[in-house]
């Protein structure tokens, strides 16, 4: 078993590379061969603005696991944990390359938000599995809904950036499930409220800088 250490270690390593853009996705994007559609400026830069909020959720998801992992009780809540974290960083490798296809860059404030969101998953740990499995679950819900606004949001004309989208929102859904399954408790929807207003702040911010 890895030391704290070692953990700590492992962790800095993971933070460079998450926001670095080192991170390769092991499944395909699901944009694939889909054809690029013609967008005025206008309706690019809206895009780019949402695919920026969905990476920085991406970099944010990257340090809650993280730091969950970090502080997780047992194995398998670890592993589990870690398995939806493999599958984040392709939706954050997928949506950095949407990015680049549409001439911009991820948020600035990305360095930020991973501090913020490690801590705040190392804290949620403490707390004990099931508290931290069921903030999963609050987590992912919340993504689901702001997934679903992006999509009735995106130019119809962006295609490619609403198929990743689309795979995102299949994921995230799972995650939450797995996580209940695992035996996290649900959180009370005043809790929730909270964390919409928090992650509010988040999506206005990185969508402008």
């Amino acid at each position: 078993m890895s030391s704290l250490a070692d953990q700590l270690v492992s962790g800095i390593d993971k933070a460079l590379r998450t926001l670095t853009g080192q991170h390769a996705a092991e499944r395909p994007n699901p944009a694939g061969d889909l054809a690029e559609g013609e967008m005025e400026d206008q309706a690019r830069r809206h895009a780019a603005g949402l695919m920026r909020v969905n990476h920085t959720g991406e970099v944010c998801a990257q340090a809650l696991y993280e730091g969950q992992s970090l502080t997780a009780r047992t194995h398998e809540v670890r592993r589990l944990l870690e398995s939806a974290a493999s599958e984040e960083a392709d939706h954050l490798a997928w949506c950095e390359q949407r990015l680049q296809e549409l001439e911009s860059r991820p948020s600035a404030l990305n360095p930020v938000f991973y501090a913020l969101s490690y801590a705040m998953g190392a804290a949620t740990g403490l707390l004990g599995d099931r508290v931290s499995l069921g903030f999963v679950e609050a987590t992912e819900d919340q993504v689901c809904s702001h997934l679903e606004k992006h999509l009735a949001d995106l130019p119809l004309e962006d295609e490619r950036s609403r198929e990743i989208v689309r795979h995102m929102h299949e994921d995230e859904a799972r995650h939450g499930s797995a996580a209940l399954e695992e035996g996290g408790v649900a959180f009370p929807e005043p809790v929730k409220k909270v964390m919409t207003a928090v992650s509010r702040i988040m999506t206005e911010t990185s969508y402008r800088v």
